[in-house]
């Protein structure tokens, strides 16, 4: 093989090499400072979230502070086993062929708080802290709920230090803390803060006011 040939074919790869190591650790940083972008697989978040729905989940706030009520969050499940091996973690880092189960919900126990599900002879069920009834505008329904059992986490109780309380805005069909129990903080992923796609449901979600829950 001629030796100018050669040297470009080696030069040719080594700029390939480098530009994919360059790409890799930008998404890296990208993924874990920054943000990623996540698509809804399930109703559960139905009204504010559907089937389908792209958005943009920031991660940078973790940082400096902690999740708030009514904050929607991505996080592992408690009983989702997050591998800590390499190729686990750079899947996790990259977002290249991950496998790892992360849910969307709303927090709605924040550590501290007292927490009730209450349901009433009319069918409504509300949603109690600190024995104070909540106003939760962003849900499907107040009488389209899971009816609480003994085997489920309706309360009252109250949430651990570092511990939330997660719900689905769809009550009637929402695999959340009623089932599992408190989620900690070390599971959380990122918060949604932009629905980007499709175009006509894009939107910056807000910030539910809570008023005299203290």
């Amino acid at each position: 093989m001629d030796e100018k040939i050669k040297e470009k074919i080696i030069a040719g790869t080594k700029e390939t090499i480098e530009t994919i190591v360059f790409v890799v650790v930008m998404v890296v940083i990208i993924r874990f400072f920054i943000g990623e972008i996540r698509w809804i697989p399930s109703a559960s978040m139905r009204p504010t979230l559907i089937e389908g729905d792209r958005i943009f989940v920031e991660r940078f706030s973790r940082f400096y502070s902690a999740p708030k009520r009514g904050d929607i969050m991505v996080f592992y499940p408690p009983e989702e086993d997050i591998k800590t091996d390499v190729l686990s973690v750079f899947e996790r880092l990259t977002g290249f062929f991950c496998k790892d189960v992360a849910y969307i919900k709303r927090v709605i126990g924040v550590p501290g708080d007292k927490l009730e599900v209450k349901e009433f002879s009319d069918g409504i069920f509300k949603v109690y802290i600190n024995d104070k009834p909540i106003e939760e505008p962003y849900i499907m329904s107040e009488d389209d709920y899971i009816p609480c059992s003994v085997d489920m986490f309706c309360g009252p109780m109250r949430i651990p230090e570092g511990q939330y309380f997660m719900m689905g805005d769809n009550r009637g069909n929402s695999q959340d803390s009623r089932f599992w129990g408190f989620l900690p903080k070390e599971r959380f992923i990122g918060k949604a803060v932009f629905l980007f796609w499709p175009p006509t449901r894009m939107r910056v979600f807000s910030h539910p006011e809570y008023k005299n829950l203290n």
